[in-house]
């Protein structure tokens, strides 16, 4: 294969996903090299510390703190240091000497993907990011690629591993919170501060680029409305099973109109009951998942693994040979297709329904002056269960309800709770949470 071009391939970060990346590179040169039409140098690995521990070992002689002189000589750049600094300036800077960029570096798409995108288009080269999303799972070029000819309507994604390992230990085993915690952080499934997972900023990221590419206008993550799941108790996660349900942390965007007929999309992360016959609802451990609805091929799932040294470094390996084939044959980078401009719609104007627990006075004419509220409202109630409690030390009766509301806006809903949050009999609203899929 000696006639083959070369191209020379820099690697910035070598955590465990880019060490697999670089391992991949290395052993799979002759693979790699008949799938692409070219051979796929690596010609160095950036890193902070030169003398830090690694599990996978490669040459020394690859290693090098000078990440900038790296991408000016470089045809193809893998980023994958994370973060906004010196990922940012690095990128621009490997355009600008026309590279071709990979990354995964999500938070940076997410905040700022439109000047990345402006300036690959101008330099004429490819940026891809497929691993920015659900680790393994190939979802965006299937969006970008095999529905560009169709209406993507909605997307629902499970893409975080740590929340979807600790909301389904929570419900498998009936742990708290912060005991499925302690376990996802033993198994390395959540760092040690495990704040951008459960806070929901990781999947808000994500569900700004998902939003990007389906309904192709650019969101950022400011349009993503986010809730994370630390305010998910074991009690609400034994409730939603009692009712059929089964609690996920759900990345949205859809497209709909708001209340004056404003046609906009509502990007949101949130904990979503689920019924436990959807398909995301099967989805276990620390697996990912995107649930979309396209007008013309209907409903599709596309599941695999989320995260992981080895799973990720299959996507980005994928965006490097799909850039190395577009230097070989010539022509135009791919980035992204924005076609028009829907804008961002708040919250408020999202089309759902509420599961809302509630610890009332176990007194007559309760329950119609609660259903009056609803209905004051605007909002049609479709379950309404009741068990009464007597506590032990005052033997006073409350009744505890769950409420289970048909598909009503956003604000209508949440101006129902707190109408009834005012009520004289209620002594508590134990839970809000959205429901999705019935």
């Amino acid at each position: 294969m000696s006639e083959l071009r070369t191209l020379k391939v820099a690697l910035l970060g070598c955590g465990n996903v880019g060490a697999q990346v670089a391992r991949i590179l290395i052993d799979d040169a002759e693979a790699l090299a008949a799938r692409t039409g070219a051979r796929l140098e690596l010609q160095g690995i950036a890193v902070r510390n030169l003398e830090a521990e690694r599990d996978v070992e490669l040459p020394q002689e690859l290693f090098t703190t000078d990440a900038e002189v790296l991408v000016k000589d470089a045809d193809v750049v893998i980023e994958l240091m994370g973060g906004i600094e010196p990922a940012r300036t690095l990128i621009l800077t490997a355009m600008r000497h026309g590279a071709c960029v990979v990354s995964g570096n999500k938070a940076l798409l997410a905040q700022d993907g439109p000047t990345l995108y402006e300036e690959a288009d101008k330099a004429g080269v490819q940026l891809s990011y497929e691993a920015a999303v659900a680790g393994a799972i190939p979802i965006l070029r299937p969006i970008r690629d095999s529905l560009s000819g169709d209406r993507i309507t909605r997307v629902l994604g499970i893409v975080n591993g740590t929340t979807n390992f600790i909301l389904d230990q929570m419900d498998s085993t009936g742990a708290q919170f912060a005991d499925a915690l302690a376990e996802a952080q033993r198994l390395g499934y959540a760092e040690a501060d495990p704040t951008a997972d459960i806070e929901g900023y990781d999947a808000a990221a994500k569900a700004a680029i998902l939003a990007s590419l389906s309904f192709h206008t650019r969101f950022a993550l400011e349009d993503v409305s986010c809730e994370g799941i630390t305010s998910v108790t074991a009690a609400d996660i034994a409730a939603a099973k009692e009712a059929g349900f089964v609690i996920k942390l759900l990345a949205i965007a859809e497209k709909l109109d708001d209340e004056n007929g404003k046609t906009g999309v509502s990007v949101r992360v949130h904990p979503t009951l689920l019924p436990r016959e959807h398909p995301l609802a099967a989805v276990r451990g620390a697996f990912n998942a995107v649930f979309i609805e396209a007008e013309n091929a209907g409903e599709l799932m596309f599941y695999g693994q989320g995260a992981g040294g080895t799973p990720t470094a299959s996507a980005v390996l994928g965006d490097l040979v799909s850039a190395a084939r577009r230097i070989v044959l010539g022509g135009p980078g791919r980035t992204e297709t924005t076609t028009g401009y829907v804008p961002p719609l708040p919250i408020d104007a999202a089309v759902t329904s509420y599961y809302i627990g509630l610890d009332v006075a176990d007194q007559p004419g309760v329950l119609a002056r609660i259903a009056q509220l609803f209905a004051e409202h605007g909002v049609s109630i479709e379950i309404m269960r009741q068990t009464i409690h007597r506590d032990a030390d005052s033997n006073v009766e409350s009744a505890e309800l769950r409420i289970v509301t048909h598909r009503a806006r956003e604000a209508a809903l949440a101006a129902t709770v707190e109408a009834v949050r005012r009520l004289d009999v209620i002594n508590s609203v134990t839970s809000v949470l959205r429901v999705e899929g019935v």
